[in-house]
C-alpha cells in the first residue's frame, strides 16, 4: 500500500491523519446557481420570503432588484462543494457550524467555486479511530466576490490497523511519526 493510500478513503475523502493545518484546498467543482434551485430549496424547507421566490417583488419592493438566492441553499452548497475533495467517506459526524457569513449577495445565474482551509486539528478524546478537524470553508461568485463563509467543526476518521497480537485497534501513524 502506496503511503498516500493511507492518507485517503477508497472513495477520496482524507482521513484524519491527511489533513494539514493551513493547508488551503481549491475546490475543482463549481456550480451555477438557478431560479429553479432557489424555488425548490425555499419551497421545500417551507420558506416563504419573497426575497427567494417572487421576482416582481424584488424588482419593484428591495434594493437588489432580483431575487436573492437562499442562505441556507448557498451554506448547503458550499459545504457540499468541498465533499468530494476532501472528507467523502471519512467522516463521522458534522459536529457544528460557527461564524457563518453571507457578506455579498448571490443571485439566481451567479457560478460559485470555494475554498476550503484546514485550521486546526486534534485526536478524539473519546475515540481512538477518530479526530476533530476544523475547517473554513469560504465561497466566491464568478468575479471572485465572497459571497458566504463558515467555520466547520467535523469527525473525521483515522485509519487504522488490527494488532494481529493482541487484536486491539491501532491508529496507523505516517512512518515519519514514528
Amino acid at each position: 500500500m502506496a503511503l498516500s493510500d493511507v492518507y485517503r478513503h477508497k472513495r477520496g475523502g482524507l482521513y484524519f491523519e491527511g489533513f494539514v493545518a493551513g493547508e488551503l484546498h481549491e475546490h475543482r467543482y463549481t456550480r451555477t446557481v438557478t431560479q429553479m434551485d432557489n424555488m425548490l430549496f425555499s419551497n421545500m424547507t417551507l420558506n416563504p420570503q419573497p426575497l427567494h421566490i417572487d421576482r416582481h417583488f424584488c424588482e419593484t419592493e428591495t434594493e437588489w432588484g432580483q431575487p436573492l438566492m437562499n442562505s441556507l441553499f448557498t451554506l448547503g452548497l458550499m459545504i457540499g462543494i468541498q465533499v468530494s475533495d476532501m472528507t467523502v467517506g471519512t467522516t463521522i459526524a458534522n459536529l457544528g457550524m460557527n461564524d457563518v457569513k453571507f457578506p455579498h449577495p448571490l443571485f439566481e445565474g451567479d457560478t460559485v467555486h470555494c475554498t476550503t482551509e484546514v485550521i486546526g486539528k486534534r485526536e478524539s478524546k473519546s475515540r481512538t479511530d477518530a479526530g476533530i478537524v476544523e475547517f473554513h470553508h469560504r465561497a466566491y461568485n464568478q468575479n471572485d466576490k465572497l459571497v458566504a463563509e463558515c467555520r466547520e467543526v467535523v469527525g473525521t476518521n483515522a485509519p487504522v490497523l488490527i494488532d494481529q497480537e493482541g487484536g486491539r485497534v491501532q491508529r496507523m501513524k505516517p512512518p515519519h511519526w514514528r
